[in-house]
């Protein structure tokens, strides 16, 4: 029998590692809402690498106001997610990695399995819940993880966030998630959950951004 303690916990949602589907805004898993955000962060390897670190050192969550706590890594058991190709198709699983890394300032780094807790508040919405990363990919000019919800009391789903370096040599941050309202509030009122969607995306951009500007959909 499988235990069902936070630990050793599955998301809660069947679609795990739907954020990297390229037609996720047209088709998304069914009941779900989903949103994409973009922001440049500048330009130049310099600074996505400097961006790729703090995103894998959870400093877009805590910078946007969220309290990452309990952060345990995983059995080395868990779905790690796949990688594909620009058209979309599968490829190859994604590797994880067998020892810790740590950020220049010492943060320890995420890896598909993490486990962690979230609380904070943004605006006026109110954040906690229990997350695992479900995937982590990490090429030359890009890097991205997704975690998904594992218990909530307010929205289920993944959320998504990717670094990536362009060929024109801009630096870019994307947020992509699908949620599905749980609280009784957000399932009464539908526009209040895409709404704190929105805020959230919001304030992880400005976390990541030096100078914030208006996000492009």
């Amino acid at each position: 029998m499988r235990r069902s303690n936070f630990e050793d916990q599955p998301v809660d949602y069947a679609a795990v590692g739907a954020t990297q589907a390229a037609d996720l805004m047209q088709y998304p898993p069914q009941g779900y809402v989903p949103a994409e955000d973009s922001i440049r962060l500048g330009s130049g390897r310099e600074r996505y690498e400097a961006a790729a670190s703090t995103l894998l050192s959870w400093g877009v969550q805590r910078d946007a106001g969220i309290d990452v706590h309990d952060v345990r890594p995983g059995s080395g058991n868990e779905y790690t997610g796949i990688q594909f190709d620009d058209e979309g198709n599968a490829v190859a699983p994604n590797r994880r990695h067998s020892e810790q890394r740590f950020a220049p300032d010492g943060s320890a780094f995420l890896d598909a399995g993490t486990t962690a807790k979230l609380r904070g508040k943004i605006g006026r919405y109110n954040l906690e819940s229990k997350i695992r990363v479900v995937y982590l990919v990490e090429n030359q000019n890009s890097t991205a993880f997704a975690y998904g919800t594992v218990s909530t009391a307010q929205m289920s789903g993944e959320e998504s966030f990717m670094v990536e370096l362009r060929d024109d040599d801009s630096v870019w941050f994307t947020v992509r998630s699908f949620m599905r309202p749980i609280g009784a509030k957000y399932r009464a009122f539908p526009p209040l959950g895409r709404a704190r969607m929105t805020a959230i995306a919001t304030a992880y951009m400005r976390a990541l951004s030096p100078t914030w500007a208006s996000p492009t959909t």
